[in-house]
């Protein structure tokens, strides 16, 4: 199936039905009195979370959604039945914006959340409604309230607890094919990846975390270049980011550099996130030299860092890996439940 994090739709939702005018004719019962129903409501446009899908693909192909109007009110008190509302599934993570003011009108973060998009207009009293004691015969209803039209943005953000940041060809889907059951594309040419793929890695039982591998960065993808900026907002919601660098790197820590500074400049909080380093694709080099290779590769780190060197394929430094990112989300995951509490 497609990957499609991103999709404009119009919605549209349903007239308030009019209320009725209409007086109670009963045989021996003289001056029934006003008994006009009111009018039934409009359907409404709503978001609903799905954990079963992944993708905006199917919204992408109907992009219209259009509420069915109240009925109208009718004698004997009777209300007009409501307009049936449009219940749209998306996956979790989706953020719903107004095209013309790009106010973002909420964001679907967990199973079974929903969101109005375009709330549905009440139907109008009927003339029973307004019957008192100074006006016993009122012979006048209410029209029901317009429906909301509009057109609203849809954004696809993954929810992961990683996500893996570097070059393309870096070796970012071998990664996590190794760590977890995802099967991305992988070749040796650059641009493999062209949509993201999550895995859930595996620590131990009842421990578990979700990684997300982001198509590759290159230096100018804030101005649009390679794949642009188009999979960055995808790590805005990443608990840590996993930089991966390959040691056919000619200078680590300048790639690493180039990195910060293109995650910077499309969300500078992306720089206050938690993050690690890997060096991939170590069983390229002889194993007797790694660790004096490591060593002059941690000195192109303008700062002091702990450097994870791994090999996906060889199946070498994953388990302590693994085991490094486990204790970051946890954490994270404490922290967030602390800052939980604090809240009013």
């Amino acid at each position: 199936m497609k990957f499609v994090d991103y999709v404009t739709i119009t919605v549209r939702s349903g007239k308030g039905g009019p209320g009725s005018v209409a007086f109670r004719r009963e045989k021996y019962v003289p001056k029934g009195g006003p008994a006009g129903g009111d009018g039934g409501d409009g359907g409404s446009i709503i978001l609903e979370a799905d954990p079963q899908l992944y993708t905006l693909l199917d919204l992408r192909y109907n992009r219209h959604h259009f509420a069915q109007n109240g009925q109208p009110g009718s004698g004997a008190n009777k209300k007009g039945s409501d307009g049936e509302d449009i219940v749209l599934r998306v996956p979790v993570g989706t953020v719903a914006k107004d095209k013309e003011t790009d106010a973002v009108i909420g964001e679907l973060l967990e199973e079974g959340d929903r969101l109005v998009l375009a709330q549905g207009g009440r139907g109008g009293k009927g003339n029973a409604f307004f019957k008192s004691a100074t006006r016993q015969t009122p012979r006048f209803a209410q029209s029901g309230e317009e429906g909301e039209e509009k057109e609203v943005t849809l954004e696809l953000r993954l929810l992961a607890d990683v996500g893996l940041v570097g070059f393309p060809n870096a070796g970012k889907s071998t990664l996590i094919s190794s760590l977890s059951a995802a099967k991305p594309k992988v070749a040796d040419y650059p641009f493999t990846t062209l949509e993201p793929a999550l895995g859930v890695v595996y620590v131990q039982e009842y421990e578990s975390f979700v990684m997300a591998d982001i198509p590759g960065i290159i230096e100018g993808a804030h101005e649009g270049k390679g794949l642009g900026d188009r999979f960055l907002k995808h790590i805005e919601r990443n608990a840590v980011l996993l930089f991966v660098i390959p040691c056919t790197s000619d200078d680590p820590g300048g790639e690493f550099a180039t990195l910060l500074n293109e995650l910077g400049a499309f969300n500078p909080e992306l720089l206050d996130k938690p993050r690690m380093i890997v060096l991939s694709k170590m069983d390229l080099i002889p194993e007797e030299t790694r660790a004096a290779w490591v060593e002059m590769a941690a000195e192109t780190f303008e700062d002091d860092v702990f450097l994870h060197p791994i090999s996906a394929v060889a199946q070498v430094g994953l388990e302590p890996l693994k085991r490094a990112l486990w204790a970051i989300i946890q954490a994270h995951r404490i922290e967030e439940i602390e800052d939980q509490e604090r809240l009013p």
